[in-house]
C-alpha cells in the first residue's frame, strides 16, 4: 500500500492549444468553441493560475479556457511551454526502422533552434515535471503544443530523449500526467477528446490518422 500524503501528490493538467486560423493570430471560430468546452471541463479544478506559451493560438485558448471558471485563474505566459523542437536526436539514437522518417521531419532545424529548444526543453522538466513539493502547486494547468506535451509525457515515462516524436496531439486535447513522491510518474490518460462533440474532435490531425 502507498504510504504517500495526499500532499504531495500532483496533477499536470497539459492541453493543446485549440485550432489557430491560417495566420496564427488566434483562433477559427471552430477553435472558440473547443476552447470553451477544454475549459468547462477544467473549470472544476481548483487552480489559481493558468499558465500557456506566448504564441497568440496558445494565449487565446488560455484565455478561453479562464473564462469558463467561476473565478478566473490569472493567465501566466511561459517560453517554457511554448512552441519548440524540445530535443534533436542524432541519427544513431534513433531504431533503423524509424531514422529516416524521424530524421527528414526534423531535417530543417537550424543549430540555433535546436540550442533554444534544448534550454527551453530543459527548463520545462525543471518548472513542470514532479510532486507538489518545492513550491509547486498540487494542480497545474498548462496550455501549450504538441511538441512540448511529448516531451514531457516521454519524460514522464522515462522514454528515450527522442520519443517526445511523432507529436500525438490533437487541438484542444488533454494529457494528464501524476506525480508522486517516490513513485514513478503516470500518465493517466492522453489525447483525450472527451469534452469536445465529434464534430470538433481530431482537428490538427491528418485524416489517415483519426479513429
Amino acid at each position: 500500500m502507498s504510504t504517500m500524503s495526499r500532499e504531495s501528490t500532483r496533477l499536470l493538467y497539459l492541453a493543446r492549444h485549440a485550432e489557430p486560423d491560417a495566420h496564427d493570430a488566434g483562433l477559427t471560430s471552430i477553435g472558440s468553441v473547443q476552447a470553451q468546452h477544454l475549459g468547462q471541463r477544467l473549470a472544476p479544478l481548483s487552480v489559481g493560475r493558468i499558465t500557456h506559451g506566448p504564441l497568440p493560438r496558445a494565449a487565446e485558448t488560455a484565455r478561453i479556457v479562464a473564462e469558463q471558471f467561476e473565478q478566473s485563474p490569472a493567465l501566466v505566459d511561459d517560453d517554457c511551454v511554448g512552441d519548440y523542437f524540445p530535443h534533436l536526436p542524432r541519427r544513431e539514437e534513433i531504431p533503423d526502422a524509424w531514422a529516416d522518417t524521424v530524421m527528414s521531419f526534423l531535417g530543417e532545424v537550424s543549430e540555433d533552434e535546436a540550442s533554444r529548444g534544448a534550454a527551453l526543453g530543459a527548463d520545462a522538466i525543471d518548472l513542470w515535471a514532479g510532486p507538489a513539493v518545492d513550491g509547486r502547486a498540487p494542480v497545474d494547468v498548462v496550455i501549450t503544443h504538441a511538441f512540448t506535451i511529448g516531451w514531457l509525457v516521454a519524460h514522464a515515462l522515462a522514454a528515450p530523449t527522442w520519443r517526445w516524436f511523432p507529436p500525438m496531439q490533437c487541438h484542444a486535447g488533454l494529457t494528464v500526467i501524476r506525480y508522486e513522491v517516490g513513485s514513478p510518474p503516470s500518465v493517466v490518460f492522453a489525447n483525450d477528446m472527451a469534452h469536445l462533440p465529434a464534430d470538433l474532435q481530431w482537428t490538427g490531425f491528418p485524416d489517415h490518422l483519426r479513429l
